[in-house]
């Protein structure tokens, strides 16, 4: 049989006591306090006026987003007759099913939010959250590889991995090229061009390259990915994941032509 053995990964990493330590949970941890010192790397570099007790503020606001904006996305976006006839499983977090669309929307949400609680502008707060969002997205990406979903279509590639879940069939590991496209290069293109100081001066300007790009790759991916099992296609061969990138793009072009008209530039930077 063609393609790669799938490696047994157990989805427990382990267990303290009566609770289970899973990728999903570390992969959420370990993005959330990345970002977070990186971010306050840049409040230092930069002297922007933060206060570490903002900076907590946050940080809350944007777990509470990227928690409740995932899970909400897939419930509204992947899962509505499943929820439909167990409400109580929208709740149930543990079991997986998250959105990064909607983990995004949630963001974008808590960053205005935010925005209003520490008095502080909100593009500035998405610009520095764009900057490390992508660890987060790398992350999440190698539990899904971890926890044996979210895999790709069959393919004949020297690479395929047979999925245990997948059917032990070969399948392209979609989970790994967004890990790469999402999380490794998003990061780099991002923090590439942070460094430049016109950049740094349009405010928005990341936020709006993070949509795109975010959007483009992930629209790019979903060629490969096999489509979720309870909608299939949305038309022909588009996913629902090509569908919700659309609108992502479209904001991001928005966002990036409007820094890039706007005069009045951000002089802390």
């Amino acid at each position: 049989m063609t393609g790669l053995a799938y490696p047994e990964i157990s989805p427990v990493i382990f267990s303290l006591g009566p609770i289970d330590i899973r990728w999903y949970s570390m992969a959420y941890l370990f993005g959330i306090i990345a970002a977070w010192y990186l971010v306050l790397r840049n409040i230092k570099k930069y002297n922007l006026p933060i206060s570490k007790e903002n900076l907590e503020d946050l940080v809350f606001y944007m777990t509470l987003g990227i928690i409740l904006g995932g899970r909400l996305g897939y419930v509204l976006f992947y899962g509505q007759s499943i929820f439909w006839h167990n409400p109580l499983e929208i709740f149930a977090i543990w079991h997986g099913g998250m959105s990064f669309h909607g983990g995004i929307v949630g963001v974008i949400v808590a960053a205005w939010l935010a925005s209003k609680k520490i008095k502080y502008p909100f593009l500035s707060i998405t610009d520095l959250t764009a900057l490390y969002a992508p660890i987060g997205m790398f992350c999440g990406r190698l539990a899904n590889f971890a926890n044996d979903e979210l895999w790709g279509r069959i393919t004949d590639v020297p690479w395929a991995v047979r999925f245990p879940n997948g059917g032990y069939l070969p399948r392209h590991p979609s989970q790994l090229y967004e890990a790469l496209l999402e999380g490794v290069l998003l990061f780099l293109i991002l923090n590439l061009l942070w460094q430049k100081r016109w950049v740094r001066r349009h405010t928005g300007f990341v936020s709006g390259m993070f949509l795109i790009l975010y959007g483009f790759f992930r629209a790019v991916v979903e060629q490969f990915r096999e489509p979720d099992a309870q909608l299939g296609f949305i038309f022909r061969h588009i996913t629902m994941g090509q569908l919700l990138s659309v609108p992502f793009i479209v904001l991001g072009i928005w966002a990036v032509y409007r820094a890039v008209s706007r005069k009045n530039l951000d002089e802390r930077l």
